[in-house]
C-alpha cells in the first residue's frame, strides 16, 4: 500500500532513566507549546502503551504512533514511523520505562527505547527526577550519555526541583559533565494527570484535559529552552513507498468503541483502512449490536471491569455479539476477551455474566499483575490468521483466569515470552469467536 507525505521532518525521543521521572509530562507539554506555535507536531510512543497516544493526540491534533524494535518487523516498524512523520514539522516520541530497558536480544531489536533514538537518529531528551538528589544527577546523565554509543543525549529536563538552591547544585554538577540543562521543572504535585492500575486514566475520561494541556505549555513556554530543543532535533525517517502494516479481519469491520472498549493500537487502525477496510463503530455501553452488514468484530482492551454491571445489562449488545457469532468471525483482545467469556468479577466480588462465547471466567477481585511481550503460534486459522501463523503482542493486565487453562483443541495459541520462555496455551477459540489476554502488535 502507498501512503503520501514528506519523509525528513527532525525528531527527538523524551525520555528517562526510569518510570515516573515525568517523561509524560514533558512530552505533552513540549507537544502543546510547539503546536500552539503552529507547528505540525506528530507524536509516537516507543513500546506497547495504548494510552499515551490518545494524549498525544490531544496534545496535536493529530494521531500518535508506537514504535517497537521488539514487536515490528523492520519494514513494519520503518512504516509506522514513515506514518509519524508524513506532512510533519517535528516528530516528539516519548519513552517508556527507562532509556535502556528492554529484553535480552540482539542489537535494536531489544524493545527498549534507545533502539528507536538510534535507527532514527532522534537525540534525547533525558528526564531527570532530581528528588533526593544534587550534584549526583549529573552522574547519572552521564552514564546515560555514554552506555550506548548509538545515541546522543541532546540535553537534561531537570524534574522535581525543591528550590533554586537545589537547582544550582543540580545545575554545578552538569556544567562540569558538559551535559546541557533544556528545562526545569520545580516540584508540583498537580502536574500530575490522573492514573489508575494500567497507568494514566484515559484521555476521553478527562474531562479537564484541555485547560490541563494548556497550563502545561504555558509550563513549557516558561521553565522550557524551546528553541535550543528545536535546534537539537534531527534524523532521518525512511522513504517507504510500499507500507507494510496488519492487514485488515475484515472488509467491513464492527469494532467496540467506548469507555470500555479503547485499546486499539492507532497502526493497526491505519493498516485496516490503508488495505480498504471500513470500520464501523458500536458502543456496547450504550447497548449497541455489532452492525449484522459487518463481516468481522473486534472487541478491543479497556477498561470492561469498570463497567461490568452495565455491560451484564446491556442485552441488544450480548444478543447482538452472540447472534453475529453464530456466523461471522468475532476477536477479543484482553477486556474484549473477558466479556466474550461467561462471566466478569470484578473487584468488589460481585460475578457479572457475559456473552458466553468462549469457556473463560475472569476475575478482577483476585488481581494478578500479567505483563510482557508475547510470541504466539496459532493453533488454528481463524480471523487472525492461518494456522502456525506467528503474531507478536504484549500481555498487560491485572485479571486472573477462574477456569483452567485451554487444551489444544479449544486454545488460541500456543505462546512464548519475547526470550523463548514456553508459556503454555492461551486464549481460547469456539466456532469463528476467539480471544485472549494479549494485544496483537505485529
Amino acid at each position: 500500500m502507498t501512503m503520501p507525505g514528506r519523509p525528513h521532518p527532525p525528531g527527538l525521543l523524551v525520555a528517562a532513566p526510569r518510570s515516573s521521572s515525568g517523561k509524560t509530562t514533558v512530552t505533552l507539554a513540549l507537544m502543546r507549546a510547539l503546536a500552539r506555535r503552529g507547528l505540525a507536531v506528530r507524536g509516537a510512543k516507543c513500546g506497547p502503551d495504548y494510552i499515551d497516544p490518545a494524549f498525544h493526540q490531544a496534545a496535536t491534533g493529530y494521531p500518535s504512533v508506537n514504535l517497537d524494535s521488539f514487536a515490528m518487523p523492520d519494514a513494519m516498524l520503518d512504516s509506522v514511523a514513515a506514518m509519524a512523520g508524513r506532512n510533519a514539522d517535528i516528530v516528539i516520541a516519548e519513552g517508556s520505562m527507562g532509556l535502556f530497558d528492554g529484553i535480552v536480544a540482539g542489537e535494536g531489536r531489544t524493545g527498549a527505547n534507545a533502539d528507536i533514538a538510534a535507527r532514527y537518529g532522534w537525540p534525547v531528551l533525558l528526564v531527570l527526577d532530581v528528588s533526593g538528589a544534587a550534584q549526583s544527577a549529573a552522574a547519572v546523565a552521564l552514564g546515560f550519555a555514554r552506555y550506548d554509543a548509538r545515541i546522543r543525549i541532546a540535553g537534561v529536563v531537570l524534574n522535581k526541583v525543591a528550590s533554586a538552591r537545589h537547582r544550582r547544585l543540580v545545575e554545578a554538577g552538569l556544567a562540569q559533565v558538559g551535559i546541557p540543562v533544556l528545562g526545569v521543572l520545580m516540584r508540583d504535585a498537580t502536574l500530575a494527570l490522573p492514573e489508575r492500575h494500567l497507568g494514566l486514566v484515559q484521555a476521553r475520561e478527562t474531562g479537564d484535559l484541555t485547560a490541563r494541556l494548556d497550563r502545561l505549555a504555558d509550563l513549557a513556554e516558561a521553565s522550557l529552552d524551546l528553541d535550543a530543543i528545536l535546534a537539537a532535533a534531527s534524523g532521518h525517517l525512511p522513504e517507504v513507498s510500499d507500507f507494510v502494516l496488519p492487514p485488515p479481519p475484515g472488509q467491513r469491520v464492527a469494532i467496540a468503541t467506548d469507555e470500555a472498549f479503547s485499546f486499539l493500537y492507532p497502526h493497526m487502525e491505519a493498516g485496516w483502512r490503508a488495505a480498504g477496510a471500513e470500520l464501523v463503530a458500536f458502543s456496547p455501553l450504550a447497548d449497541e449490536a455489532p452492525s449484522e452488514t459487518c463481516d468481522a468484530c473486534w472487541l478491543p482492551g479497556g477498561y470492561p471491569e469498570l463497567h461490568a454491571a452495565k455491560l451484564a445489562a446491556s442485552s441488544k449488545f450480548l444478543n447482538g455479539v452472540r447472534a453475529f457469532g453464530e456466523h461471522k468471525p468475532i476477536h477479543g483482545e484482553c477486556g474484549g476477551y473477558m466479556v466474550l467469556g461467561t462471566s466478569l468479577e470484578d473487584a468488589a466480588g460481585i460475578t457479572h455474566p457475559m456473552a458466553g462465547l468462549l469457556p473463560v471466567a475472569t476475575s478482577y477481585k483476585a488481581r494478578k499483575l500479567h505483563l510482557g511481550y508475547r510470541v504466539a503460534t496459532l493453533i488454528d486459522g481463524g480471523i487472525l490468521g492461518r494456522a502456525g501463523a506467528r503474531l507478536v503482542g504484549h500481555e498487560f493486565h491485572y485479571a486472573s483466569e477462574l477456569t483452567e487453562p485451554p487444551s489444544e483443541d479449544i486454545a488460541l495459541a500456543l505462546v512464548t515470552d519475547a526470550e523463548g520462555k514456553q508459556l503454555g496455551m492461551a486464549g481460547h477459540r469456539r466456532g469463528s469467536v476467539s480471544g485472549s489476554f494479549f494485544h496483537l502488535i505485529g
